[in-house]
Formats: C-alpha cells, sequence, structure tokens
C-alpha cells in the first residue's frame, strides 16, 4: 500500500423511507433557505418531488427551485444555479437526481459564493476554490455515478468544447432509498451499473501492482455490480438487487477503492471528450470504449489482466498462456457489455452529431491522458482506440 490520507465527508442515509426517517432530523443543521435543484421533471411522476417538498415545508423552510439541469450538465447551467443560489441567500443546495444533478450542483454550491470563475481557476490557474461553498446535501434518484460521496464534478464546457471533472463541494449527506430508482427505464439502470463497474476496473487498472486491501475490494465490488446487473436484466425491480448495485455504485466512488494506490481514469477521459461533442450517454460510452481500450494497453499489464480474468470473471485459464488468459478476461468483459444491451460500436449511441472519423479525430487530439495507467496514451493511439469502435 502507498500512503494515503483518507477523510470521508458524506454521512449517507440508506434504505427505505430514509429520506421520511432521517431528513427532517437533518435539516434542523442548516438555515431556512433551500435551493431545490433537480433534473426534467421525472420526480414529480414518480412522488419523489411531492415527499421531499413536503419534508421541506414541514421543517419551515423557503424553497427556491432549480430546474432543468440536463444529462451532462453545462457550465452555463452551473451558473445558472449559482446565481439563483446568490439571490435566495440559499442556506442549502438541495441536489435530487442522479449523477449530472448532483455533479451540477456541487459547482453551483461553490461558485455562489465567489466571484471568481471557477472553470478558469481550475482548468487555467490549477488552483482549488478557497472559499467555503454552501452546504449541500443528495438525494439520490438514480445510482451508478457514486457523485454522491466525493467532490468531484463532470461539467460540460459548450463553449470550448471540454467535458472535465472539476472539484468543490462534496456533499454533507446523501439519501440512498433504492426505491427512488424503481420507476426507471432499464437502459438508464443497466448504463448506470456499468459506469459504476467502470469507476472499479478505472481504479484497478492503475499502475500500482503490489498486493494491496483496495484491489481485492475491488474485485469484490466488479463481481458484486455484474452478478447483481445480472438479476436486473431478468427482474427490474428486484429490490435486493438494485440496493445492492446502489450501494456499489456509492462504494466505487467514495475512495474505498483508492487508497493506498495509482488509479487509471483514461477510458472516462476518452468518454468524456466523446461526450463533449456528441452528448452521447456516460455509461454506454464508456461500454463502447473499455474493450477496444483494454486492448491497446492489456500487453502492458498482462499479470493484473490475467487476474482481472480469474478473480473478477473467473475463467480457471489451465491451459492458457497469460496472454491468453489476459485476452478471455476483456473478451468476457465484451460479451457482458453485449449481454446487457449496451451499444457496442460507437455507432449505436444516441448521437447529437454524426459520428465521422474526423470528428473522432478531434476527440482524441483534445483528450486529456494521464500517466499513471500501465502505458500513457498518445493522441494517435487515442483516435486508434475510437477508430476500432466505429
Amino acid at each position: 500500500m502507498q500512503n494515503f490520507v483518507y477523510e470521508y465527508p458524506t454521512q449517507v442515509f440508506f434504505g427505505k423511507d430514509a429520506a421520511k426517517t432521517h431528513l427532517p432530523d437533518v435539516l434542523a443543521n442548516f438555515g431556512p433557505h433551500v435551493l431545490l435543484a433537480y433534473g426534467g421533471g421525472s420526480i414529480k411522476k414518480n412522488g419523489v418531488y411531492e415527499e421531499i417538498l413536503e419534508i421541506l415545508q414541514a421543517a419551515g423552510k423557503t424553497v427556491t427551485e432549480f430546474t432543468g439541469i440536463m444529462s451532462n450538465p453545462t457550465y452555463a447551467k452551473v451558473q445558472e444555479g449559482a446565481a439563483l443560489a446568490r439571490s435566495c441567500k440559499a442556506d442549502l443546495v438541495l441536489a435530487v437526481g442522479g449523477g449530472s444533478v448532483i455533479d451540477c450542483c456541487k459547482i453551483v454550491a461553490a461558485q455562489a459564493v465567489t466571484d471568481v470563475d471557477l472553470w478558469d481557476l481550475e482548468m487555467n490557474q490549477h488552483k482549488a476554490p478557497v472559499q467555503t461553498p454552501i452546504a449541500l446535501g443528495a438525494i439520490v434518484t438514480a445510482a451508478g455515478t457514486g457523485a454522491e460521496m466525493n467532490g468531484g464534478a463532470v461539467i460540460t464546457n459548450a463553449e470550448v468544447k471540454i467535458k472535465a471533472g472539476m472539484f468543490a463541494a462534496a456533499p454533507r449527506f446523501a439519501v440512498l432509498d433504492p426505491m427512488y430508482t424503481m420507476t426507471l427505464p432499464a437502459s438508464q439502470v443497466i448504463s448506470g451499473a456499468f459506469d459504476t463497474l467502470s469507476h472499479a476496473m478505472e481504479t484497478y487498472f492503475g499502475r500500482s501492482d503490489q498486493d494491496n486491501v483496495s484491489d481485492a475490494v475491488a474485485e469484490a465490488i466488479m463481481r458484486n455490480t455484474i452478478d447483481n446487473l445480472r438479476i436486473v436484466l431478468h427482474d427490474l425491480q428486484n429490490y435486493t438487487a438494485r440496493s445492492n448495485l446502489m450501494w456499489d455504485s456509492a462504494m466505487a466512488e467514495n475512495g474505498i477503492l483508492k487508497v493506498g494506490r495509482l488509479t487509471d481514469f483514461e477510458a472516462h477521459q476518452i468518454e468524456h471528450q466523446l461526450g463533449a461533442y456528441t452528448d452521447c450517454n456516460h455509461g454506454q460510452g464508456l461500454a463502447v470504449i473499455h474493450p477496444a481500450y483494454y486492448r491497446c494497453i492489456f500487453k502492458s499489464a498482462l499479470p493484473k489482466f490475467a487476474r482481472f480474468a480469474r478473480n473478477v470473471w473467473g475463467i480457471a485459464g489451465q491451459d492458457m498462456t497469460e496472454e491468453q488468459l489476459a485476452q478471455a478476461g476483456i473478451q468476457a468483459l465484451a460479451d457482458f457489455i453485449a449481454e446487457c444491451g449496451l451499444p457496442t460500436r460507437l455507432g449505436q449511441l444516441h448521437s447529437k452529431v454524426e459520428i465521422t472519423p474526423a470528428l473522432l479525430r478531434q476527440v482524441a487530439d483534445s483528450c486529456n491522458t494521464l500517466p499513471n495507467g500501465y502505458k500513457q496514451l498518445t493522441h494517435d493511439e487515442i483516435y486508434g482506440i475510437l477508430s476500432a469502435c466505429l
């Protein structure tokens, strides 16, 4: 294990009726003005909005609504929310939704307390915000990103066509009630769960070969995600499977898997830029990219990919070479993606533009490359990975 400092900033309330049971007491810790944030309005159709609003009103809160947060939230939307938070003098930003809503609100909570442009501060000056953000709470209605248990946020700056990670406010508390996710369409449940699997894989395939607790925990999270996603494929309303997937999502991004080791999130970097140009679904984009990315790098990490095949996919491989075993593990991942009905080619993604070789060249050339993987990619190699996905 490498040296690390671990701090757990978020109080989690997990299970059926968690909001009704715990939210009234939590709200007493914050002032009277609440910015209630959500996306396209699905929470008004499934009853979550009415339930949360009733709790807020019973607690004597003055509620201002920040609505219309889109998938792949934009920096312009962040600025809209920050202005609204300032005008209503918000004491608490309450994000109700999935990762997009929570990510947007993390930066809203930080941007609302400063006139400094946070995109310029973080992306160009490479500095972190210093002002204490408005308190943030998260009520999760779509699992997969694990956004409720960390301070990172993925924001798209449409003006410069960059989708990137920013760091600001971690939620003070999070409500994880699996029942809130039960009305989601199957495609959203599946793509969210694949995002969870991707987070665990990205951490696992960081350049850190020493035996460590974090890798063993990551393998358990990957196996559990795979097993429960298979249950959901046949029984979408299975509460046990949905609750396991919800906690898998949180575990994959609350820092537990990352302590004492290096991590590699290059597949996420590639998908982020693909999303910046196409606005594709994040989990689906990752599903297309991962097998091609791993086929590009696996020879630089044969022992780790062989371990992945054995310990995650259960491939014994007694008669295989290490390279054959590694390839079998990658193929098992690709087969699982197809089993889930996720896209396997870029042409199957819902894109706002036509995906062409010229577009992929722009995506590749604008992509961030990270040093902590087993192989640091060039922009030409990223273009080759994307081209293999056409």
